[in-house]
């Protein structure tokens, strides 16, 4: 069997750091993408080294599908320098941010941003990578709570990841001749810096949300990435064109 390799986005911090963790303990190789801060990236690939598996960080605005082409060039060198394969197994579309606004409030602007990191950004990325996914590999968008349950503020953002949910379905279908399972993860609300890092560090936030959710506390980092290592696993492979919320049961 050989070595897999998962490429995730948006991992310098945050979800997407602690995935790239829970999938290195677990044996799997990593490609991590960033937005700005290399040096967060490089700390990661040296966690990663850390734990005895092959690591590299790549440059990637998920907003800019025109660098696409050059990203998926650069993978390409990397795979073969690395690990002398040209394709890897698992694409986790985690990059994002959050924008916490009304409806009534939401510029054009705001609404554009969140469409190219969260929708446009995730199906012309997997467009391009899809050549690049070994056949019986897996694609992992992340979604969120808030397609099931709503909360002031976030209709634009959770617009978008409903969205990401349907093409996840739809993508799961297409990819099925080749063996690719395609589900999305839906975390609840997490403490990291995600949103300015509002659900860690307001503690009214904090104790509202504890109150709504069945185990009676907020999420941590920790409550996920072991998900995601669970369902790119052989174990989950009859799980397809599913969504995953990993909340603890909030809002039940």
């Amino acid at each position: 069997m050989s070595q897999k390799i998962a490429l995730i986005t948006g991992a310098s911090r945050g979800l997407g750091k602690n995935a790239a963790l829970a999938l290195a303990k677990a044996g799997v190789d990593l490609v991590l993408t960033y937005h700005s801060k290399a040096d967060e990236a490089a700390a990661v690939v040296a966690e990663v080294q850390a734990l005895g598996r092959k690591a590299a960080a790549i440059q990637l605005d998920t907003s800019n599908v025109s660098s696409f082409a050059g990203f998926s060039a650069q993978l390409a060198t990397h795979l073969q320098q690395i690990w002398q394969r040209d394709q890897f197994d698992f694409l986790v579309n985690n990059a994002g941010f959050g924008i916490y606004a009304a409806l009534n409030e939401t510029t054009e602007q705001q609404f554009d941003a969140l469409m190219n990191v969260h929708l446009k950004g995730v199906f012309f990325l997997t467009q391009q990578l899809l050549p690049q996914i070994a056949d019986a590999g897996r694609i992992l968008n992340y979604s969120s709570g808030l397609t099931r349950f709503a909360l002031p503020g976030y209709g634009a953002y959770a617009a978008m990841k409903g969205a990401v949910e349907v093409l996840s379905r739809y993508l799961a279908l297409e990819s099925g001749a080749r063996g690719i399972r395609v589900n999305t993860l839906a975390p609840g609300a997490i403490e990291t810096d995600f949103g300015g890092g509002a659900v860690r560090d307001n503690a009214d936030i904090n104790h509202y949300i504890a109150s709504q959710t069945a185990l009676g506390r907020v999420g941590l980092p920790d409550d996920i990435g072991g998900v995601v290592q669970m369902l790119l696993s052989e174990q989950s492979g009859w799980i397809n064109g599913q969504r995953i919320e990993v909340s603890g049961g909030i809002h039940l």
